[in-house]
């Protein structure tokens, strides 16, 4: 006993094969009450012609679908990819943006240590100066005036 989807399969080929060999007696049989079919008025061969042009019509229309699924699947792994892409960038972004916080954070230590640095600057320049005015003239440093030293640091 052949089974439910073989049974189905057996029945459609019959229907298909009588619509062949009479198709006048089987659109008659299948056409709604009041509704008279195309293929009950046409000869045998004509509407062989037209079923199977029905057939390679749908049959294109199904290889078209079949390209735009598969158009829409490579641009969904497209789009997946980007996406991808896109999480990375923000997450190097955040990693950026948290060590300049850290950057900007530190600005306060590093404002103190360079008003202590400049403080040493001045004050080895004063030490500079006074050091030179001794061994140049070590008898008359109060008159001496510092006109050739350069100025080594200024704020």
């Amino acid at each position: 006993m052949p089974n439910g989807k073989t049974a189905g399969k057996h029945s459609h080929q019959l229907l298909f094969s009588e619509a062949i060999a009479q198709p006048n007696a089987m659109a008659a049989q299948t056409a709604p009450q009041g509704h008279i079919s195309p293929l009950a008025d046409s000869p045998p061969l004509e509407a062989t012609d037209r079923i199977l042009q029905e057939i390679t019509s749908v049959g294109r229309r199904l290889e078209v679908m079949d390209l735009k699924i598969t158009d829409l699947t490579m641009a969904s792994s497209s789009i997946r990819a980007h996406i991808a892409g896109f999480r990375e960038t923000v997450t190097n972004l955040d990693h950026c943006l948290s060590t300049v916080e850290d950057q900007v954070a530190a600005i306060p230590d590093q404002e103190e240590e360079l008003r202590s640095l400049r403080a040493k600057l001045t004050d080895l320049e004063d030490r500079s100066r006074r050091q030179c005015t001794l061994f140049r003239y070590p008898r008359t440093k109060r008159r001496i005036q510092y006109q050739s030293l350069p100025q080594l640091a200024s704020d």
